[in-house]
């Protein structure tokens, strides 16, 4: 009989394609990940993995065994969430992860309303951007909450996930509270904000691309600006005067004193935030609880920013 959790296991290899990534992305040991695919391999019968000294790769029957072991984890998973609709009870763990200010936003929301199921455990774990996708494909997680910056809207009928809309994020402009643009009276003019000092984040973050998105049709953004990880340390540098940034709307609900925030023109860049979720799991009483919740988190979020926005900058911006 095949062990689930170790075909989990290769599978988790199969993606990563080593054992110390395999065991980075499931919390083991490398050894613990090797000792567990030895014992697979007794159980079915074959070698799956060609080992040298540095290195293992999957056999001819691993690849094959692996794909099975997609199709057989997915079709336990379907089975578990059509039993547990039976009862119509929510019950057991959900972990939830969300990058870093889905976290912050949605976290305190989430934990209130499901609070009533006393038979469910909320786990939120905070990750980095890009990495939700991954964690629900592996099993890692219940449910990601991710963001796409690309405006194409993904197909949520087709495929092992699933992508439920939750909200717009626009960008908007994080000034100084003494800045000129402070005054909601005073136009937000970019070319006027070409040389300012910009904080921004490094190359390569989504967040950045946007911001440069924004400055292109002004000239680009300036070569010297400020580069700095994490929406809540370049709020806490614009606070400080040490310049102005282009930020999510979402990283507002962190709450940063000293700060005012401006509308952007029209067309400003804007991100999608989904609730991602394997369409195996859909169907238990607990997954589609927490679905529910995010949904209602996320009409909280909105009216907050909304409501951040206007007493900042003295302007409505509709988050949603």
């Amino acid at each position: 009989m095949l062990d689930l959790r170790r075909l989990q296991i290769l599978k988790e290899f199969a993606d990563q394609g080593t054992i110390a990534g395999t065991a980075k992305a499931l919390g083991y040991t490398p050894s613990a990940v090797s000792q567990q695919l030895s014992a697979l391999e007794r159980e079915a019968g074959i070698a799956l993995l060609d080992r040298t000294a540095r290195s293992a790769e999957l056999t001819d029957g691993g690849r094959l065994l692996a794909v099975h072991a997609d199709q057989i984890l997915a079709m336990v998973e379907a089975a578990e969430s059509v039993l547990a609709a039976q009862s119509g009870v929510a019950l057991g763990r959900v972990t939830v992860a969300a990058f870093p200010t889905a976290a912050v936003a949605f976290a305190p929301l989430l934990a209130q309303s499901l609070r009533a199921h006393e038979g469910m455990q909320l786990v939120l774990r905070q990750t980095m951007e890009g990495t939700g996708s991954r964690q629900v494909g592996t099993g890692e997680a219940d449910i990601a909450l991710v963001d796409d910056w690309s405006g194409r809207r993904p197909d949520s009928g087709a495929g092992k996930l699933r992508h439920f809309h939750l909200l717009h994020d626009p960008m908007v402009l994080a000034v100084p509270a003494d800045h000129r643009l402070a005054d909601p009276q005073r136009p937000v003019d970019l070319h006027g904000l070409r040389d300012e000092a910009w904080i921004a984040a490094p190359h390569g973050e989504p967040s950045r691309a946007a911001t440069d998105r924004l400055l292109d049709d002004v000239g680009g953004a300036p070569a010297a600006a400020w580069e700095f990880e994490g929406p809540g340390t370049i709020l806490s540098l614009v606070a400080r005067g040490i310049g102005i940034a282009a930020v999510p709307a979402l990283a507002l609900t962190a709450g940063a004193p000293g700060l005012a925030f401006r509308r952007l023109p029209h067309g400003a860049p804007v991100r999608e935030v989904y609730a991602l979720v394997r369409a195996t799991s859909i169907r238990r009483p607990a997954i589609t609880v927490t679905l529910r919740a995010l949904d209602a988190a996320a009409a909280e979020v909105r009216r907050t920013l909304g409501d951040t926005l206007r007493r900042a900058a003295g302007g409505a911006v509709d988050p949603g």
